[in-house]
This record gives structure tokens, sequence and C-alpha cells, in this order.
């Protein structure tokens, strides 16, 4: 029985339940330190007198880091193993914040800013692939929209501390910066213990040390330990990245960079700005804050929401309807003329996107074979943060001369080209094996 074949037949288990919470401790740490940043910039603002676009330019330091640190992972993480990456990317990003916190100047707050996001982009952009490989698919689309989910968290816990302790005092942002920083120690602690993918070590030529981690939790979950035959042989050699765009992959690889683009530059766009553009339509910056705190708590359902659809619609129709749903709620921000209406509004918005970075981290994982798959989802992800570093920047541009209705309206128009270039040719995926080539050279 083949590797692949025995992790099939795991029922979700006690370790698979270890994998979600730890994996998604990381992505809450991800989505603290990312959004963070937004309720700091007003204060960096008013203390180092920065412009529009200078603190663009400051919201779009870590994008540009998730971007180089999603290329590093998908390549160190198919030729080293996903493991190490997601170790490594943990620590940088735990520098990176704690160094921003007692920055004093643009330039090294840009800086720091920039090392975190490498770390928590080549984090971000491993985790998912690697711990998918662990679970059965029957059950991989929930978990891995579960596993995103925890994002949310990180995004509520900012918006708590952007309210009560950002605005309480001058330093209150570089309090706020230090504290995502120093959990992750301990998240590394927790890690430790994590194995190593079989998936990759089989593709690897590792079967042995595969037919352990694998046979382990067999046993943890009361099965007889399977019997895999194939014996160790040499590593075989890394597919060259050039295959993601061989005639059976490359439609899934552009697909895959629209959709990532799509919303990531409409995520960002809004969360990025949202503390601030509430405080320039007359909002004060505690009120501003406080409204943050619901829109940023609809992100819980909107992920709860993905993982239930997806593999019940399909990734593909979860990603889709999402997107749509999140343009007609851009529609209504763009239209809002009170506090009121840009509270509903808002919290619509931010259900449905990330509802649609739900699905989507469960879709793209499952576009690429396991030679490929951490490439496949690095670059995507990375061609995705080019969104991320642009929208800060050209909303700050945008905003004085077209206002909220030419900010929204352009979060609309863009997530409905991402929703329409995903139904038209993104592949269906439900139950693909992750292993058999031949149902990619089918694709």
């Amino acid at each position: 029985m083949s590797i692949a074949a025995r992790i099939e037949r795991l029922p979700f288990t006690r370790f698979h339940w270890k994998l979600l919470f730890l994996g998604g401790l990381g992505y809450t740490f991800d989505g603290l330190d990312s959004a963070i940043v937004a309720f700091a910039l007003p204060m960096l603002k008013s203390q180092w007198h920065l412009s529009g676009p200078e603190l663009g330019l400051l919201g779009s330091a870590t994008y540009l880091g998730y971007g180089l640190g999603a290329l590093l992972s998908g390549w160190w993480g198919d030729r080293s193993g996903r493991r190490r990456v997601m170790m490594s990317a943990l620590a940088i990003y735990a520098i990176g914040s704690l160094l921003s916190a007692g920055s004093s100047s643009f330039a090294g707050f840009f800086l720091c800013r920039l090392l975190s996001g490498i770390g928590a982009g080549a984090e971000a952009t491993i985790i998912a692939p690697y711990l998918s490989e662990f679970v059965a698919a029957r059950y991989r689309g929930a978990f891995t929209a579960a596993l995103t989910g925890f994002y949310s968290f990180g995004y509520v816990t900012a918006a708590i501390m952007g309210f009560m302790l950002v605005p309480a005092m001058a330093d209150g942002w570089r309090w706020a910066l230090a504290m995502t920083g120093f959990p992750v120690l301990m998240l590394l602690w927790w890690r430790r213990a994590l194995p190593e993918s079989p998936r990759w070590l089989d593709e690897r030529g590792q079967t042995a040390e595969a037919c352990r981690i694998v046979g382990d939790i067999e046993e943890s979950a009361g099965l007889a330990v399977g019997l895999t035959t194939t014996t160790d042989r040499g590593a075989p050699s890394i597919r060259p990245v050039r295959d993601l765009f061989a005639p059976n992959l490359r439609r899934s690889t552009f697909m895959s960079w629209a959709m990532w683009l799509a919303i990531t530059f409409s995520f960002y766009a809004f969360f990025t700005w949202i503390p601030t553009l509430m405080i320039e339509r007359g909002m004060t910056v505690t009120r501003s804050f406080g409204y943050a705190i619901s829109i940023y708590f609809a992100q819980l359902p909107g992920y709860a929401s993905a993982a239930f659809l997806t593999d019940r619609l399909g990734r593909r129709g979860t990603v889709a309807l999402f997107m749509v749903a999140g343009a007609i709620s851009a529609i209504g921000m763009a239209a809002s003329q009170t506090p009121t209406e840009v509270l509903l509004f808002g919290i619509l918005l931010s259900f449905f996107m990330n509802g649609t970075f739900g699905g989507i981290y469960a879709y793209t994982p499952e576009l690429f074979p396991t030679s490929l798959r951490a490439r496949g989802m690095g670059l995507a992800s990375a061609i995705a943060r080019l969104g991320a570093i642009a929208s800060p920047v050209l909303i700050g541009w945008l905003y004085p001369l077209a206002g909220f209705p030419g900010v929204f309206g352009l979060t609309t128009l863009i997530l409905l080209s991402g929703a329409t270039v995903t139904l038209v040719f993104g592949p269906r995926t439900e139950k693909r094996p992750l292993d058999d080539e031949q149902t990619f050279a089918r694709s």
C-alpha cells in the first residue's frame, strides 16, 4: 500500500486536530502582525508627519516582504522540506516584529516591516500545502478552510489591541507591535514535535521515514499499521519551475495568479486603510477603531461559512460566489453616506472577502502535484503580493481624488474580474488525489 493510500484511509484523528491548532496559531499571528499595522499608521502619520503616499509605502512594506517570503518558501519547501521552512519563517517573523516596535525612523520601520513580512509570507505560504498533505481528500477542503480561518482571530485581536492600547498612549503602537512578536517564540517551541510531510518524504525517496510517520498516525487512530513495500531510493531531481507552465498545468497556474491577485488587492486595500479612511470621514480615532473591531469580527463567520461550503459547492464555486458577494458589498460601501451604512457594508465586505480566502487556501494546493505544490502555491502567493504592495499606495493616491466611491468602485471591478477568471478557467479539484501525477496530466 502506498504512502498516499495509507493517508487516504486515515480518519480525522487527534493528530489532525493538533495540526489544525498549531498551524492555525501560526496564521493567527500572521493576521495579527498584518492587521496591527493598520492601527499604527494613523499614529505614525501624526507623530512622524507622514504624507498619504508615505503611509502607503509603510503599509506596503510588510506585503513586499510577503512576496519575497512566498517566493523563497516555495522553492525551499520543495527542495528541503516543508517543516524546515515553517520553523525558520516563524523565527524571522518574530525578530522583525520585535525590531519594528523599537524603530524610530521611516526607513528603519520600513526595513523591519519588510523583514517581518518575509517571515510571515514564507510561513503563510508553506503551511497550507504542508498540513494538507497529512489529510485525506474527504476532509481536506474543510480542514484547509478552517485552518486559514485562524487568520480572523489575529485580525480581531489586532482590532481589540488597536482600540484599547494604541490610542491610550503615545507609544501604544510600539507596545502593540512588540506583543505580536513575543507569543511566536512559544509557538516555535510547541511546533518542534510536528513531523515532516510524509508525502514529500516519499516523493524525495525517504520512504522509510514516511512509513514511520504514517505508522505513528495509524496507531494513534487505532488502525493496523499499513505496509508500504516501496524501498528507499535515491532522491529524484527537483522538477524545474518551468513545469508549472507545461500544457497540463499552465492554465491552473495563470488562473491561480489572477484569483489570488484579485482577492489580495481588494483585501489589503480594505483592511490596511479602513481605520484611516473612517478617521478621514470625520470619525474619532476611538470610534473608528471601535467600528473596525466589528468589521474584523465578521471574518470569523466568513471563514466558517467557507469551510462549510467548500466541500458542498466545490472550491471553484465557493471562491467565485464569495467574490461576487464581496463585489456587491463593495458597491454598498461606495454608496454609503452614514457611519451606520459604512459599518453594515464593511461587515458584509469583511465576511465575503475572508470567506474567499478560506476557499482559495483550500483550492490552490490541489491545483499542483506534490513535486511542484510548494512552488505553485508560493508563486501564486508572491504574485498576489503585488496587489498587496500596490493597493495601500494606490488607495493613498486615489482617495483624495475619488473618495469612498472611487476606492470601493475599484474594489468591485477587481473582485468581479477575479470571480469571472476563476469560473471560466479554474478546474474542479474536489476529491482529487494529491499524489496522482496522471490526474494532473489530464487537467
